[in-house]
């Protein structure tokens, strides 16, 4: 539980607040015709905020088991395992050589480079993918692997992504259809007249509950942008809030949904790998995710009062 708990709460919190994300914050705010990563200080602050309770509650559940092993919410299906890894062979126990030593540190370097070229050359989706491919060959040439492994692994990353991809091309095709059709037009109007009477505070925190009830439906955050944005953006527009704060409400409530819903492939996925049963994640996770709720809440408060947009 705690070593799927560090790979989900991180994610997590970095993809919902994220600063430099172009999967969410980059689409939404490029649909919103908002400037690339526009706010970055705001988002920065939620950032540290975030990661910072999901490190604490982590760390509180990881120190109680600790002290009392028995607390664990899968303490019985940990047992097995414990027993395969303690008594494996020293032989068998994988060790990190020199070569891959090497390639961890030049895969930071790409990092710094991505960051470089987003924020001063201006790099969005077909950069970063570009960027990521010669990633993927140097680092791998530098680790050792062959060019068959690495088209191999390729294989395998494809594998992982083509069901997102699929809900990207239908979510962006209902977007297409509710455009041409006109359909949207009267969705913003409906919604306008239904919470345009609201002050501007409460239409965002309302705003943030739509998006988590779309996330359930559309487990793809870019595939959520797609569908969504065109709608809040100009509903923003209608009924005050700004429309930093509507992409701020759609990055929250797409994330915080991402490791509860069990329509989310990657998540479910990880959960399968861990052996952790979904119903003792959802155990575990709830707590945190209704803190992370409450500080959402907050977020959108504090963005829409103070006319957040730069």
């Amino acid at each position: 539980m705690v070593a799927v708990s560090v790979a989900l709460v991180a994610t997590t919190a970095g993809f919902m607040t994220g600063f430099l994300n172009p999967i969410n914050t980059g689409l939404g705010q490029k649909i919103a015709g908002l400037p690339l990563y526009s706010g970055i200080e705001l988002r920065i602050i939620a950032f540290i905020i975030f990661v910072t309770a999901g490190t604490a509650y982590i760390m509180r559940y990881a120190k109680k088991v600790q002290n009392n092993p028995k607390s664990s919410f899968v303490f019985d299906e940990d047992q097995p395992k414990r027993t395969l890894y303690l008594n494996k062979p020293r032989s068998e126990i994988y060790k990190v050589n020199k070569r891959q030593k090497i390639s961890l540190i030049l895969t930071v370097g790409f990092l710094f480079l991505l960051v470089y070229g987003v924020l001063a050359k201006g790099w969005f989706m077909l950069e970063m993918a570009g960027l990521f491919i010669i990633m993927g060959i140097v680092v791998g040439l530098v680790a050792g692997l062959n060019l068959t492994e690495i088209c191999e692994g390729f294989n395998d990353g494809f594998r992982e992504v083509l069901v997102g991809a699929m809900i990207v091309g239908i979510a962006r095709a209902v977007a297409v259809v509710m455009e041409d059709g006109q359909v949207m037009d009267t969705i913003v109007h409906s919604l306008g007249n239904l919470v345009g009477d609201f002050p501007a505070v409460f239409s965002a925190l309302g705003m943030f509950i739509v998006q988590m009830l779309c996330s359930l439906l559309i487990p793809s955050g870019s595939g959520q942008a797609l569908v969504t944005m065109p709608i809040m953006a100009p509903l923003a527009d209608i009924i005050g809030v700004t429309r930093q704060t509507a992409v701020l409400a759609y990055q929250l409530a797409d994330g915080i949904g991402n490791i509860l819903y069990p329509t989310s492939g990657y998540f479910m996925a990880t959960l399968a790998l861990a052996g952790v049963a979904w119903q003792k994640w959802v155990r575990f996770y709830l707590p945190l995710f209704f803190i992370w709720f409450l500080l959402s809440g907050a977020f959108l408060v504090i963005a829409q009062t103070i006319h957040w947009n730069g």
